[in-house]
Protein backbone atom coordinates (compact mmCIF):
# COMPACT_ATOMS: atom_id res chain seq x y z
CA UNK A 1 0.00 0.00 0.00
CA UNK A 2 1.15 3.84 -0.43
CA UNK A 3 2.65 4.81 2.51
CA UNK A 4 0.44 7.95 2.50
CA UNK A 5 -2.70 5.98 2.20
CA UNK A 6 -1.49 3.96 4.65
CA UNK A 7 -1.01 7.15 7.33
CA UNK A 8 -4.15 8.78 6.49
CA UNK A 9 -5.85 5.51 7.34
CA UNK A 10 -3.64 5.72 11.05
CA UNK A 11 -4.92 8.94 11.03
CA UNK A 12 -8.53 9.13 10.17
CA UNK A 13 -8.18 5.77 13.14
CA UNK A 14 -6.63 8.02 15.86
CA UNK A 15 -8.71 10.86 15.60
CA UNK A 16 -11.87 8.38 15.54
CA UNK A 17 -10.75 7.32 18.60
CA UNK A 18 -9.42 10.09 20.13
CA UNK A 19 -12.77 11.50 19.92
CA UNK A 20 -14.61 8.71 21.25
CA UNK A 21 -11.77 8.56 24.44
CA UNK A 22 -10.89 4.78 23.17
CA UNK A 23 -7.32 5.86 22.42
CA UNK A 24 -4.93 4.93 25.33
CA UNK A 25 -1.61 5.75 24.04
CA UNK A 26 0.43 5.65 20.79
CA UNK A 27 -1.50 4.75 17.90
CA UNK A 28 0.46 3.46 14.44
CA UNK A 29 3.20 5.37 15.90
CA UNK A 30 1.77 8.60 15.38
CA UNK A 31 -0.78 9.44 17.30
CA UNK A 32 -2.50 9.44 20.90
CA UNK A 33 -5.16 10.57 22.87
CA UNK A 34 -4.44 11.87 26.84
CA UNK A 35 -6.34 12.45 29.65
CA UNK A 36 -4.60 14.99 30.91
CA UNK A 37 -4.60 17.00 27.69
CA UNK A 38 -7.91 19.30 27.08
CA UNK A 39 -10.32 17.67 24.88
CA UNK A 40 -10.55 18.21 21.35
CA UNK A 41 -6.69 17.77 21.21
CA UNK A 42 -4.70 14.68 19.62
CA UNK A 43 -0.74 13.96 20.25
CA UNK A 44 0.72 13.94 16.54
CA UNK A 45 4.53 13.05 16.43
CA UNK A 46 5.99 14.91 13.05
CA UNK A 47 8.01 12.14 10.77
CA UNK A 48 10.52 13.21 8.56
CA UNK A 49 9.10 15.14 5.33
CA UNK A 50 5.90 16.02 7.12
CA UNK A 51 4.63 19.55 7.33
CA UNK A 52 1.93 21.54 8.89
CA UNK A 53 0.11 21.89 5.39
CA UNK A 54 0.48 17.55 4.90
CA UNK A 55 -0.83 17.47 8.92
CA UNK A 56 -3.63 19.41 8.75
CA UNK A 57 -4.66 18.29 5.10
CA UNK A 58 -4.95 15.03 6.67
CA UNK A 59 -6.58 16.05 9.31
CA UNK A 60 -8.93 18.50 7.84
CA UNK A 61 -11.64 16.77 7.26
CA UNK A 62 -14.37 18.86 5.39
CA UNK A 63 -12.63 21.80 6.59
CA UNK A 64 -10.48 24.32 5.26
CA UNK A 65 -6.97 23.47 5.35
CA UNK A 66 -5.13 27.10 5.83
CA UNK A 67 -7.07 27.37 8.84
CA UNK A 68 -6.55 24.15 10.19
CA UNK A 69 -2.53 24.61 9.63
CA UNK A 70 -3.00 28.05 12.08
CA UNK A 71 -4.78 26.50 14.23
CA UNK A 72 -1.91 24.05 14.79
CA UNK A 73 1.14 26.87 14.29
CA UNK A 74 -1.40 28.67 16.84
CA UNK A 75 -2.06 25.70 19.91
CA UNK A 76 2.16 24.99 19.53
CA UNK A 77 3.56 28.64 18.68
CA UNK A 78 5.34 27.40 16.07
CA UNK A 79 5.73 28.65 12.08
CA UNK A 80 5.23 26.43 9.19
CA UNK A 81 8.83 25.75 8.33
CA UNK A 82 10.07 25.35 12.07
CA UNK A 83 9.37 21.69 13.11
CA UNK A 84 11.47 18.99 12.92
CA UNK A 85 10.72 15.12 12.78
CA UNK A 86 10.20 13.80 16.07
CA UNK A 87 8.33 17.04 17.71
CA UNK A 88 5.34 16.62 19.08
CA UNK A 89 2.82 18.68 18.38
CA UNK A 90 -1.12 18.90 19.39
CA UNK A 91 -3.67 18.84 16.70
CA UNK A 92 -7.10 20.71 17.39
CA UNK A 93 -9.91 18.18 16.92
CA UNK A 94 -13.18 20.09 15.76
CA UNK A 95 -16.21 17.80 15.87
Amino acid sequence: MHRTYVRRRVVAASLLLGLIGLAAGPVGGALASETMRPAGQVRYVVAPGDTLWAIADEVAGDRDPRVVVHDIAQVNGVDAGSIVPGQVLLLPVHG
